[in-house]
C-alpha cells in the first residue's frame, strides 16, 4: 500500500471516528478508570467514595478530587491484595453493619421522598399555619436598671405623667435605652419568661412594676399588641417538608416494627462492659 493510499486511509478513519455514531461512549458507573492487577476499579466506586467524604471536602470541585479519591482506590486495592490482608471477624462483621446501614438508608431516602407532595405540603400548612390561631405579638419598651428601688422610682414617674422614651434614653442601662426603650415587635418565647409574662399581663398604653430577670430589674411599658400573621407558605415549605419525611419515616419505622418478630436480651443478661471489648472481634 503506498504512501497515499495510507493518508487517505488515516483521514477516512479519523473522519468516521469524528462523525456522528461514533463519539466517545458516555461514562456510567461501570465505567473503568484503572486496573490493579487486572482488577477494575470503576467510576461508580469513585462516585461513592466523593459522596462519603466530610463536608470540608464536599464542596471542592470533581477535578480537583479526582486524582485523590483514585490514588486512595488503587492504594487501598493494592493493599487488599497483599497476602497479608485476610477476611477476619471484625472486617467481616464491619460489613454486614456496613450492608445493613446502607440498605435501611435506601429504604428511608424512599419513604422520605414519597412523603413530599404538593398536596401533603398544602394540607399541613394549611393546618399548622393558614388555619391555626397564630397567637399575639407585643411592641414593648423597657428600662433597665440595677436595684428594684430605683426601678420603682422610674415607673411611678412615668406613671405620673414623664416621658417613658426620655427616661429611657436618661437612666436605662440595657442597650436599646438610647432608643428610648423600644424593642419593636416580638411574639411568644422570645423574651425572657418573667419578662415575657410580665408584658402579656399589661394592657396596651400600661406601666409594669419592677420586673427582675438575670439583667437586673426592668420597667416595662406595652406599647401596642397584634395578632401574628402565619408566614407565607414558601417562607416555611422547607420545614414542613422536613416535617413530613421525618413523620413518613417514623411511622414507617413504627409499623415494620410492630409486625415484626423481635427478641431481646433480657436487662443483665450479658455484661454491658462486652461492648467495648474489640477482642470478641479477634477470630
Amino acid at each position: 500500500m503506498s504512501k497515499m493510499t495510507l493518508r487517505l486511509a488515516a483521514a477516512a478513519l479519523a473522519v468516521s471516528l469524528a462523525a456522528p455514531g461514533h463519539a466517545q461512549d458516555e461514562p456510567t458507573a461501570d465505567t473503568v478508570v484503572a486496573t490493579v492487577n487486572g482488577q477494575d476499579v470503576t467510576l461508580g466506586q469513585m462516585i461513592m467514595i466523593r459522596a462519603s467524604l466530610p463536608d470540608e471536602y464536599q464542596q471542592l470541585p470533581p477535578d480537583v478530587l479526582w486524582q485523590g479519591i483514585l490514588d486512595q482506590i488503587v492504594q487501598q486495592e493494592v493493599l487488599a491484595q497483599t497476602d497479608m490482608a485476610t477476611e477476619t471477624r471484625r472486617v467481616r462483621t464491619a460489613l454486614q453493619n456496613e450492608r445493613r446501614s446502607l440498605l435501611a438508608s435506601e429504604v428511608i431516602g424512599q419513604i422520605a421522598e414519597g412523603a413530599v407532595t404538593d398536596e401533603a405540603v398544602r394540607e399541613a400548612y394549611e393546618a399548622q399555619f393558614a388555619e391555626a390561631a397564630q397567637g399575639s405579638e407585643y411592641n414593648a419598651s423597657h428600662i433597665l436598671v440595677e436595684s428594684e428601688e430605683e426601678a420603682q422610682a422610674i415607673a411611678e414617674e412615668v406613671r405620673g405623667g414623664a416621658d417613658f422614651a426620655t427616661a429611657a434614653r436618661e437612666r436605662s442601662t440595657g442597650p436599646s435605652g438610647p432608643n428610648g426603650g423600644s424593642l419593636g415587635w416580638f411574639g411568644p418565647g422570645m423574651m425572657v419568661e418573667p419578662f415575657q409574662q410580665a408584658v402579656e399581663q399589661l394592657e396596651p398604653g400600661e406601666i409594669s412594676d419592677p420586673v427582675q430577670t438575670q439583667f437586673g430589674w426592668h420597667v416595662i411599658k406595652l406599647n401596642e399588641t397584634r395578632t401574628a400573621e402565619a408566614p407565607e407558605l414558601d417562607e416555611v415549605r422547607g420545614q414542613i417538608e422536613s416535617e413530613l419525611q421525618q413523620q413518613a419515616v417514623q411511622e414507617f419505622i413504627d409499623a415494620r416494627v410492630a409486625e415484626a418478630e423481635i427478641t431481646r436480651t433480657a436487662p443483665g443478661e450479658i455484661d454491658t462492659s462486652t461492648l467495648s471489648d474489640l477482642d470478641l472481634l479477634q477470630d
